[in-house]
C-alpha cells in the first residue's frame, strides 16, 4: 500500500510543477506583450514607412524630420512625434471637395466646375517645419489661383477652350507667384506640382434651360426668314413670268411702230373675262365682263312677265 501511495504523490507533484511553469511562463509572456504594447502605443519606438517621414519634437523645443525607413527610438516624455507625412503624390479639390463648384465668369454668369491638382512633397522641412496647417494654407492659395483665372474668362471660353484654360491654370500653379514679388506654391511650400485637371465646367440649370429656349426661338426665327425668303423669290418669279407675258402680248398686239393696238387688245381683254362666272345666291350664273372705256354693248333679258288674266265676257 505504501509503494503506490508514493507514486501517486510524485505524479500529483509533478502536474503541480509543471503547471506552475506553465502559468509563469504565460504570465511572463503577458507581461512582455503588455510593455511592448505600452512602448508601441506611447511611441517610443516608431516606425517610419516608405514614402512616409515623421517629424519629431525633440527636448528644448527643436523640430527635425526623420526620414529613414524602418524602426526608430525615442526618450518617452523629452520628445514627441507632431506629424507623420506622406511623401507620395496627393491630391487636392478645388474647395476642399469632389462636388463642383459655383463660379462667377467674366460676364457675370454663373458656372459650376471642379478640378483637382496632384502634388508631392520634395521639401519636408519648408512643408512641416516653416508652415502651420500647410494643408490649409495650400488649399487655400490653390482656391485663389484657380478662381482669379477662371472667373477672369468669357463664359464660351471656358466652354469651349478648356484644354488652353487647363495648361494657363497648370503653368501658374507650378510658376507664377502668389503676390507679385512673392514665393510660388513650389517655393511656399517646399511641393512640386505634378499636374492639374479641369474634371468638369458646365451652366447652371436655370442657365442650360434659358440656352435651350433660346435656341429654340432661333431656330424658329431661321424657319421663318427662310420661309419669307421662298415667298420672295417665288414672287420675283410670278412677277418676272407677268413681266414677260405683258411684254410678249405688247409685242403681239402692237403694231409695226410698237404702238398697241386698243381694238384687239380690248377684245382680248373682253373674252377673257366672258369666260368667269359669279354665282349669287339664288344659284343663278351671272357673266362677269371687264370693260374700263364704257358699258359694255348688250341687251340683258328683261324679267318674264305674269300671264294676263282672261278677260271676262
Amino acid at each position: 500500500m505504501t509503494e503506490p501511495t508514493t507514486q501517486q504523490f510524485v505524479r500529483r507533484a509533478f502536474v503541480k510543477k509543471i503547471l506552475r511553469r506553465i502559468l509563469a511562463l504565460a504570465t511572463l509572456a503577458g507581461l512582455i506583450y503588455g510593455l511592448a504594447a505600452v512602448v508601441y502605443a506611447t511611441k517610443t519606438i516608431f516606425k517610419v514607412k516608405m514614402n512616409y517621414a515623421v517629424v519629431l519634437e525633440r527636448f528644448g523645443g527643436r523640430r527635425e524630420a526623420v526620414t529613414e525607413v524602418g524602426w526608430h527610438a525615442r526618450l518617452p516624455y523629452f520628445t514627441r512625434i507632431e506629424q507623420e507625412v506622406p511623401l507620395m503624390n496627393q491630391t487636392l479639390f478645388l474647395g476642399g471637395d469632389v462636388a463642383p463648384m459655383r463660379v462667377i465668369s467674366k460676364g457675370n454668369v454663373a458656372l459650376w466646375t471642379s478640378s483637382s491638382l496632384t502634388y508631392r512633397i520634395r521639401q519636408l522641412d519648408t512643408w512641416a517645419i516653416e508652415n502651420l496647417n500647410p494643408l490649409d494654407l495650400l488649399q487655400g492659395d490653390y482656391d485663389g489661383i484657380v478662381k482669379d483665372i477662371l472667373q477672369a474668362q468669357e463664359v464660351d471660353q471656358l466652354i469651349s477652350d478648356r484644354e488652353q484654360i487647363k495648361e494657363e491654370i497648370f503653368s501658374a500653379l507650378k510658376s507664377r507667384p502668389i503676390n507679385v514679388g512673392g514665393p510660388t506654391l513650389e517655393e511656399k511650400y517646399g511641393i512640386e506640382i505634378v499636374s492639374f485637371v479641369l474634371k468638369e465646367t458646365r451652366f447652371g440649370d436655370k442657365l442650360v434651360e434659358a440656352t435651350e429656349e433660346k435656341k429654340r426661338r432661333e431656330l424658329i426665327a431661321e424657319a421663318e426668314n427662310y420661309a419669307a425668303d421662298q415667298e420672295a423669290s417665288r414672287i420675283r418669279k410670278l412677277y418676272a413670268a407677268y413681266l414677260e407675258g405683258i411684254q410678249g402680248l405688247q409685242r403681239s398686239v402692237g403694231g409695226a411702230d410698237g404702238a398697241t393696238n386698243q381694238a384687239l387688245l380690248q377684245f382680248l381683254t373682253q373674252q377673257k373675262w366672258a369666260t368667269a362666272y359669279e354665282k349669287d345666291q339664288s344659284g343663278r350664273h351671272t357673266v362677269v365682263i371687264q370693260n374700263t372705256q364704257g358699258s359694255p354693248a348688250l341687251t340683258l333679258p328683261g324679267a318674264p312677265q305674269a300671264p294676263e288674266a282672261p278677260k271676262e265676257e
